[in-house]
Order: C-alpha cells, then structure tokens, then sequence
C-alpha cells in the first residue's frame, strides 16, 4: 500500500471495530450483562427475597493458637434467614440496611448517583436479591468459646438511624449477649461525606475462661445475569468493564481474579497492610483490616442449586481475652465509587479499582489532567477538547512536519500523474520512480504516519477513561449532549467528524493510489460515522475536535507553502 495514511486509516478502523465488537460480548463469559445489569444499578422494584442458604464455607473455623493458620470450613446447620426489620442508616451520601441476623450489611443505595438521568432511582451496590445477591459480612469464630458468627442473632434498639444536619458521625451499636458471659458490641459508625464505614466488635469476657478466637470479614455475591428487558436505553459503556474480585498486598501490589478462574486461582495468603474487594463497573465494595494487622486473604466458589456464590474473606491472627477483659477488633468497610482522587487516601492501592488495563500507563496521566481542566471549567467537555488543545500543542512541530510533508506530496502530483503515464502498469517501476522523486524534492511519505501513531495511543487512553471513570459518568455536555460516555442520541458528532474527514481528504495528496485504494478513502467519513455513531460522544468529540484542529493546522500549512510558491514565480515574470 503506497501511502501510508491509507494504511494508517485503514488499521484505525479496523481497531474501532475490534472495540465495538468487543463491546457487544461481555467481559465474563459467566455473565451476560447489559448496562444496567452490569453496575448493578437496580430500581426498588419488588423482588421475591427467597433467602440463600448457607454453605459450609460461608463460616469459618476458628483458627488455633498459630496466629496466622489457614480457616478451615466446617458444617453448619442454621440456615440465612432474611430479616424482615432490617436496621436502616441514612447519611448525606448512603442508604444503609443492615440485617440484625449477623450484623451484616445487606443492602446499600448510592444517594449521589441516578440510575438513570433525571430519575429518583439511587444505583443499588449491596443486595439481597437472588438475581443481584451481594452482601458485607462479619463475626466472630471460636473453637472453645461463645462467638457471634454472622448468622447470629444481635438486637438493636432503634431501627432507623439518620445522620441529622450538623452532625458529622453516626454510630449504629448492635449487641449479642451469651449466657456464659460474653458480649459482644457490633458497632457501625458512618461520617458524613464518607463511603467508609467503620465496623467494632467489642468482646467483654465476663466469663470464668479465656476467650479465644478470631475475627473475619468477608464479601460475597453472585455475578449479575439479565437480558434487556427493562432497560432504558443503553446509556452507560458497561459492556466489557471487569467484575470480579480483587486485592492489594503491599508486596503483590494490585491483584484481580475473575469469578472463572476462582475455581483454578483461589486466594490463599497472609496479607498485612492490604484489603479485599469485589469490583464492578464503577462501583465497589471492599474490607479494609487495620493497617498493622496481618490476615489471611482467602477465596472460594460456593456451588449450589441456583448457581455459584464467590466468596472473599479476610480473617485476623489467632485473638486472646482473659476473664474480666475486653478488647475491641476493627476494620474498615468501603462501599462506594471508584473516586480515583480519594481512594489513595482510604488505603494503599484503592484507586486501582479504577482498571485501565493495558492502557494504564496512558490512562491515569489522561485521567488527571482531564480532572485539571474539569476544575477550570466545570465541564467534562469542555475538559476534553482543551486536553486536545494540549496534546496539539505539544505535538505541534511533529503535526507541521506531517503536513508540509503532505503538502509537498500534494505539489508532486502532477509529475506523479506523468510517471503513472509514463510507467503504466509496471508497479514495481512505478514506485521506484516515485522513491527516487521522493528522495530528490527531500520528501519522506512516512510523515504524515508518526503524529497519527501518536494519535493512537492517547485515543486507546481516553476510551478507557471514559469507559472506567465514574467521574464522567453520565455527565453532561452542552445543548443535546446530556452524557458523554453514551453514544451522541442524534448523531451529529459522528457526521461532524464524517465532515472534517472529508474536507481532510481534499487537502490531502492521493498520489500513488491505485483505484480501489482511492475509493476506499472516499468511503471512510461515512465508514467511521457509522462507527464512531456508537461510540461514547466524549470519545467523537475528542476525534472530531482534534481532526478540525489538524484541518486548520494543515490548511494554514498549505496555503503558506502554496504562497510561498506563488511569489518566487511573481518575481520571476516580473
């Protein structure tokens, strides 16, 4: 293929197809979900709260006196009751039930984010669904002694708890009584502006012997499956998004596991300083120990008549309290988005919940630059085009270099026309004449291939940021863009970008273009508006601003080196 940018366009394409392609296909093969389906982001539609019973494996065994032995499973006969009083906790950012059956946190609603635009309908993260089942246990296990797991009974007092204005925290206390003298405090306590959830469990030992045991917090969920019934549009890029489990160990760093391969990889390992997580499409929950304690990080598939269950727990060393004595075990619980700009801050590795990928390196610079602009303008769009401005301006020598080479190109072509007469259909004479005029006038044809390779990369980058931010989620632009990671609903973004490749095409030398290679670049404007017509419009207005800043660029170029001809030829006749 004689011109590069043919071959460049070509492969451009190509890839856009890839990518939509491989959005239509779900990113489990487990799972088929739709937009919705896949955040989890659920109305309050009714649903029959059929209870899932427990498994072997749901409680662990207590370890012995070996700080860091491995939970065994053991067999257990009561069976996970669905509470019919749940305790309910509203704060500014969340909607909380929890279940007095075990102290666990069974149902959270996202109070700042819509499931869809404009609708009172909060994204639902924890569930007790069937369909959507995902919960945040913990308790207490014990070989020789008294122990509330989470399938144990707590009373509570009130049942409604709401952080009034003014106040900054909220504490929700739970309690579990033994008649041998053990009583355990499960206290939540929730702050205002914050997704993290503190959990205590308070052990006062008033029996005649040492209580021993440890402490365990787990996740555990089913993966979403649904079909597109119900769905209002498909508003979210959620298609291939990673939904699974992850974790952070500060020597592993950052890890996830698909729910196939929980089977084939389970965890099995004691972490200090690191946290467990199930991760979905914008949105997260994890189990955060306390920093200096080191846990055993654990996974397993629950396999049962409704499907399999993935379980991720994180259990403490062996614990000690002797009669008379009380101790309190903590931990953190995060159930929120995934807000790259706090998360760090939560706990060591939080924010790489946010997975870019392959593309990470490009991605998260993209990401903060973009969350830069966002601060100047207020405005996701308007953040995008002054981050093409950026990276214009940063390759701008590399983009002149690109278009005087065209323009020169553009000027050869009447003495390329005469070689074509010349030669015929000889091509391989053809295009070793072109070479050595090529060489002679000092024109590289590769020059216009490095800033579209450039290119490349940067438009890879944005398409994860748009996919995985949750900043950018569903937010607007301006007049008929009212979410830029959904695909613009009247299309003139893509016939916009069709246009600027049109005009592109007319300034841009076709020399040595046989007569399908032409025609092919006739049919890309509308080859890519179709394409780009399903692409998130933050990613079109990204392209199409950049290819009408390289328009003007090139046009500007052109008429400089056209003028620059006309005056030698003036003065010449003069």
């Amino acid at each position: 293929m004689n011109n590069p940018r043919t071959f460049l366009l070509i492969a451009l394409f190509a890839l856009g197809y890839l990518i939509y392609s491989q959005w239509q296909m779900d990113y489990n093969p487990q799972v088929a979900r739709p937009a919705a389906a896949t955040t989890g982001e659920q109305t309050d539609t009714p649903a029959a709260a059929t209870p899932l019973p427990p498994d072997s494996a749901e409680i662990p065994q207590a370890s012995s006196t070996t700080p860091l032995a491995a939970p065994v499973e053991v067999t257990s006969s009561e069976r996970l009751v669905q509470s019919s009083n749940p305790i309910v906790v509203t704060t500014d950012l969340l909607r909380i039930e929890i279940d007095p059956r075990g102290g666990s946190v069974t149902r959270s609603d996202l109070l700042a984010y819509p499931l869809h635009p404009n609708e009172d309908a909060r994204v639902r993260l924890l569930d007790t669904t069937p369909a959507r089942y995902f919960v945040a246990q913990s308790g207490l296990v014990s070989q020789a002694s008294p122990a509330p797991n989470h399938e144990a009974v707590f009373s509570a007092a009130p049942s409604t708890y709401s952080l009034a204005d003014g106040q900054d925290t909220l504490e929700v206390p739970l309690t579990w009584k033994d008649a041998s003298g053990i009583t355990v405090i499960k206290t939540f306590v929730f702050s205002r502006g914050s997704y993290v959830i503190e959990e205590q469990q308070r052990v006062n030992n008033q029996s005649a012997a040492t209580w021993t045991g440890n402490a365990y917090r787990q996740l555990q969920r089913v993966p979403l499956v649904s079909d597109h019934s119900g769905i209002k549009g498909f508003t979210d890029t959620e298609r291939y998004s990673f939904m699974g489990a992850a974790w952070y160990s500060p020597e592993e760093k950052f890890q996830k596991l698909a729910f196939d391969k929980f089977a084939k990889e389970p965890i099995d390992g004691s972490v200090s300083g690191g946290w467990i997580g199930m991760l979905q499409h914008y949105f997260f929950a994890a189990w955060i120990p306390p920093p200096g304690e080191t846990d055993h990080f654990s996974s397993k598939e629950i396999k049962g008549p409704a499907g399999s269950r993935y379980l991720l727990r994180s259990m403490s060393p062996a614990l000690s309290i002797a009669p008379g004595q009380e101790q309190a075990f903590s931990a953190r619980l995060y159930v929120g988005p995934k807000l790259q700009s706090t998360l760090d801050d939560i706990a060591p590795g939080l924010a790489k919940t946010a997975d870019y990928g392959m593309f990470t390196l490009i991605s998260e610079p993209l990401h903060w630059l973009l969350s830069m602009f966002h601060k100047l303008t207020g405005n996701w769009g308007f953040a995008i085009i002054l981050l093409v401005l950026t990276i214009k301006a940063l390759f701008f020598k590399l983009s002149e270099a690109q278009y005087r080479s065209m323009a020169k190109m553009r000027k050869m072509q009447p003495r390329v026309a005469a070689l074509k007469d010349r030669y015929g259909d000889d091509r391989a004479k053809m295009n070793q004449a072109m070479m050595e005029l090529y060489k002679k006038e000092k024109i590289n044809p590769l020059g216009g291939c490095l800033p579209m390779l450039v290119q490349f990369p940067v438009f890879l980058g944005l398409y994860w940021v748009l996919l995985e931010s949750v900043e950018l989620r569903q937010a607007p632009f301006i007049l008929w863009i009212h979410n830029l990671t959904a695909p613009d609903p009247y299309y003139v973004l893509p016939i916009l970008n069709a246009a600027t490749m049109l005009a592109t095409q007319m300034l841009t030398p076709m020399t040595g273009m046989d007569p399908l290679q032409a025609k092919m670049m006739k049919f890309m404007p509308l080859i890519f508006s179709v394409m780009f017509a399903f692409f998130p419009a933050g990613l079109v207005l990204y392209w199409t601003v950049n290819g009408a800043l390289g328009l003007l660029q090139q046009w500007i170029i052109t008429r400089r080196i056209e003028a620059g001809e006309k005056e030698p030829a003036a003065a010449k006749a003069k």
